[in-house]
């Protein structure tokens, strides 16, 4: 019996020593593609996540006037829309107590319902669809501007300044792919009634062989050809064009616009061929900032920055910055604060709208040169 009474403190105490220890360290999860032909985008993505929870780290986070540690749950939704809930239901379980991603518009939008049911907060970097933050999930945030903006942006400067008249268009069937198109169709043919759309075509994700979509387009003489799609499919179709005589200009959204896109083109890439935009972009004073984070970045992983690194090292960093402000790491006590943040970044001023996008958004166009992606201007 005494046997019996002893054991029972010391089963509480543990019990309230593992509640306690559980409290000291703060969940936030991360998603990507790390496998598939997106995974040098996914990796880039927590390449950028890690950077920032191990400077916070070794700050020394604080929440509430005590030291906390900040854990960061890594996950591959291999780009795969069904993929994409079950790895959200994952993190949930996990209890984690933010996620930073996904980085596809089409693992996205289904994860953040998961996300929202279970009243956990997550902040895209790198998701363009609209579609994302206007399901009304008040969880749901970003830190780039939407494909309205890409896409009707690119579509305005192939008739503008690229003097596009006749244009074939192509995506991958994906919700990010053909949501650029479709914005840069209409911001195309906004800007000018004489531009034909002379052809529409689509392939797939994981699509080699564009030999029957660009033949068909070839007949059809265009000046300029789009692709909504990604880097690992617009390279060999970019190879492809130069092999069947095509000479039309090339343009795509961020999903192209990556130094890789010169590797998998190889000369197919020309000089001022390609045009392509991110969604982001820094000017001025804030431009030494970027470089100094695209310093430390290569510096630390040995690489260089792919596209959206600065932007997931912005993400977590304002969400714990609502955690501090709010004094808790508690989805429901700084879900508050972080639909009213305001924080000077890497890559500039992050502020949501009410919908969960960011103000103000900017673009930046590029285009290659030598081999070498290289920068035009930055539009807002």
């Amino acid at each position: 019996m005494q046997l019996r009474i002893k054991l029972v403190p010391l089963a509480i105490a543990l019990a309230f020593a593992g509640a306690a220890s559980a409290q000291t360290v703060i969940k936030i999860g991360h998603v990507a593609p790390l496998s598939g032909t997106s995974a040098h985008l996914g990796k880039d993505n927590e390449n950028g996540a890690k950077m920032a929870v191990e400077e916070l780290n070794a700050k020394g986070f604080m929440l509430n006037g005590k030291k906390v540690t900040l854990q960061l749950l890594l996950e591959d939704d291999a780009a795969d829309p069904k993929q994409g809930p079950a790895v959200a239901q994952k993190l949930v379980d996990a209890k984690v107590n933010g996620v930073i991603g996904h980085l596809n518009s089409g693992t996205t939008v289904p994860a953040s319902r998961v996300y929202h049911d279970a009243g956990i907060p997550q902040i895209s970097p790198s998701a363009t669809t609209p579609q994302y933050t206007k399901q009304g999930f008040k969880s749901a945030f970003r830190v780039v501007a939407n494909d309205n903006k890409l896409g009707g942006t690119l579509g305005r400067y192939a008739v503008e300044k690229l003097g596009a008249k006749r244009i074939a268009v192509i995506d991958d069937r994906s919700a990010y792919g053909q949501g650029v198109a479709d914005q840069f169709i209409k911001g195309a043919k906004g800007k000018s009634k004489a531009v034909q759309i002379v052809g529409k075509e689509f392939t797939n994700p994981n699509a080699t062989d564009f030999t029957a979509i660009l033949t068909s387009i070839k007949g059809k003489k265009p000046d300029l050809i789009f692709f909504g799609g990604m880097d690992s499919v617009a390279g060999p179709m970019l190879k492809q064009m130069k092999a069947l005589g095509i000479d039309a200009k090339f343009m795509g959204g961020d999903g192209i616009c990556t130094p890789k896109l010169a590797l998998l083109a190889g000369d197919a890439i020309g000089e001022n061929r390609v045009t392509c935009a991110e969604a982001g972009g820094v000017k001025g004073a804030q431009e030494k900032v970027m470089a100094d984070f695209v310093s430390r970045y290569k510096a630390k992983y040995k690489a260089d920055v792919q596209i959206y690194a600065p932007y997931v090292y912005d993400a977590v960093m304002v969400m714990a910055k609502a955690m501090q402000t709010a004094n808790s790491a508690e989805p429901t006590k700084y879900l508050p604060v972080l639909q009213k943040i305001k924080h000077q970044g890497v890559t500039g001023m992050i502020q949501f709208d009410n919908f969960g996008d960011i103000k103000d958004g900017s673009l930046t166009l590029y285009t290659y040169k030598g081999g070498a992606k290289t920068k035009m201007e930055v539009v807002q």
